[in-house]
């Protein structure tokens, strides 16, 4: 079985892209500041699920990257509400991700509570 399976990495990649997109409308004064932030908090969401599930033959380790995963995607969270602040997105449209990144952090903690539903023995 692959990362790319697990429902909380299918539904990173998803919000990731989408962010991603977002933020091409943003001011080119934003690029090295909140652009960058969002695309790289939501992209790293990814990939420590990705290192995490690599590594689930030791229980600590991935306790420990979905957890990396969590925070990376709390931190994304606050980078909506800065979005919304700057006006750059509509208070619909941090709602909508919102609630997406929300159901994500679930299927993480669902993942570090029961880690050996994802092969760990």
């Amino acid at each position: 079985m692959s990362f790319k399976t697990l429902l909380a990495y299918q539904k990173g990649f998803d919000l990731a892209m989408e962010i991603f997109h977002i933020t091409k409308s943003f001011p080119k004064s934003e690029l090295f500041g909140l652009t960058s932030q969002m695309i790289r908090l939501s992209r790293a969401v990814c990939s420590n699920i990705a290192e995490g599930y690599r590594k689930r033959q030791y229980e600590k380790h991935f306790k420990s990257k979905i957890s990396d995963a969590d925070s990376e995607n709390s931190e994304t969270q606050l980078w909506l509400d800065f979005a919304i602040a700057c006006e750059y997105i509509s208070e619909e449209k941090r709602l909508e991700l919102q609630n997406k990144s929300e159901e994500i952090g679930k299927l993480l903690n669902y993942m570090i509570n029961n880690p050996e539903k994802f092969g760990l023995k």
